[in-house]
């Protein structure tokens, strides 16, 4: 692929931020992307029913862009691909709603990955939030460590599905190569990012994970709520044999649980294995139930989903 630094350029950046019901942690991101060391052109906010958006957003940052769609529209995938063929930059920096940037480089952290003119992708790390609960944390510090890497082809027998672990909470594609590539899935319930990632992995693109490049994100999902992201999670994969089809997943579910219940005996609060096995244990059923959705009645899998309003469509 060219350089996109050539003869001393710098890349134009398009941020794209999908969002439902934003609140104060958005409110926080414009105002932090207004601060970045890196320059960025346009900030594309796909907005989920105009209702809920406060026009006094729009005098936060000067280059803003609001398109107001119905939730009947939305897509995980197909809004962010709308969201791409608008933007104007040679990168595009994708954030969720609720993804606050730890510091004022997170956006030039990310850039400055596509020197490597064979990274397609580049995600940042999330830290969690001061609310977030103990488990959450370790989760999260595993998910997401303080080295940074690249990940490709040659990895896979290492590191398995993690080889095409992306997250949209905090990403930058190469537009060109993006395009080239065919974008997002533009029907899909969740995991656009990974089945993206993949696509290019087994094409012999690389995926940088850039440990420099933090934000605070975090969730305390209940049980049931994690059944439900698991489910949806197996969903994508089921739907996408022709990327997941080629790696096994569970190992990497059960070395997290390993690593959390030694973590807990660690600190001295051995108690909370009996949390972590019962949450893992919605965890695996949710996963496992997904695995086999199509073998389901339409009522059970609108039980089980976090989307109901993508089985509708």
């Amino acid at each position: 692929m060219r350089d996109l630094f050539e003869n001393g350029k710098k890349p134009e950046v398009s941020v794209i931020i999908p969002a439902y019901r934003p609140g104060i942690k958005f409110e926080r991101l414009l105002k932090k992307i207004q601060k970045q060391s890196y320059p960025v052109k346009e900030i594309i906010v796909m907005n989920t029913e105009k209702k809920y958006w406060n026009m006094d957003w729009e005098f936060v940052n000067p280059n803003l862009k609001v398109y107001h769609i119905k939730k009947s529209e939305f897509d995980h995938g197909k809004t962010r691909a709308e969201a791409v063929k608008l933007s104007t930059g040679d990168i595009m920096v994708l954030f969720t709603q609720d993804a606050v940037p730890v510091d004022e480089f997170v956006i030039e952290n990310l850039v400055k990955a596509f020197r490597n003119t064979k990274v397609g992708v580049a995600y940042g790390r999330q830290l969690p939030n001061p609310e977030c609960a103990l488990i959450e944390r370790y989760t999260r510090a595993f998910n997401y460590p303080d080295k940074s890497r690249l990940k490709g082809k040659a990895d896979l027998d290492e590191l398995g599905i993690k080889t095409f672990f992306c997250s949209n909470v905090c990403a930058a594609y190469r537009k060109d190569l993006y395009m080239k590539m065919g974008g997002f899935i533009t029907h899909t319930i969740f995991n656009e990012d990974m089945i993206y990632a993949g696509k290019i992995v087994l094409k012999g693109y690389l995926v940088a994970y850039q440990a420099d490049a933090r934000v605070f994100h975090s969730h305390n999902y209940g049980n049931v709520e994690q059944f439900k992201r698991n489910f949806d999670l197996a969903v994508s994969q089921a739907d996408h044999p022709e990327i997941f089809g080629t790696v096994k997943s569970e190992k990497e579910g059960i070395c997290l649980v390993k690593n959390t219940a030694r973590y807990l005996c660690k600190i001295h609060k051995p108690w909370l294995v009996v949390d972590l096995v019962i949450k893992s244990g919605f965890k695996f059923l949710g996963y496992r139930t997904g695995k086999i959705y199509k073998r389901l009645p339409k009522k059970v899998i609108l039980a089980c989903t976090m989307n109901p309003s993508y089985w509708r469509k």
